[in-house]
């Protein structure tokens, strides 16, 4: 059997991390200091990985009453 189990969950690509570096460095070539363009970019990256893995959970799925009784 030469099937393995390949681990397919979302990474944070290269690229991911060149194109926050670039916001930042925007944000500071436009006049915002280095620490707040560093700490919104990531407050942004965060919230937008907390949306995308909310809006990927299942939604539960509902259980008659006697199939609960009898799990």
């Amino acid at each position: 059997m030469g099937y393995r189990h390949r681990d397919t969950g979302p990474r944070l690509a290269l690229w991911m991390l060149v194109a926050l570096g670039d916001a930042v460095l925007l944000m500071v070539a436009a006049g915002l200091s280095a620490p707040v363009a560093v700490l919104g970019v990531l407050t942004l990256t965060v919230a937008g990985v907390a949306v995308w893995r909310w809006t990927r959970r299942p939604a539960p799925v509902p259980m008659a009453p006697a199939a609960r009784r009898r799990a």
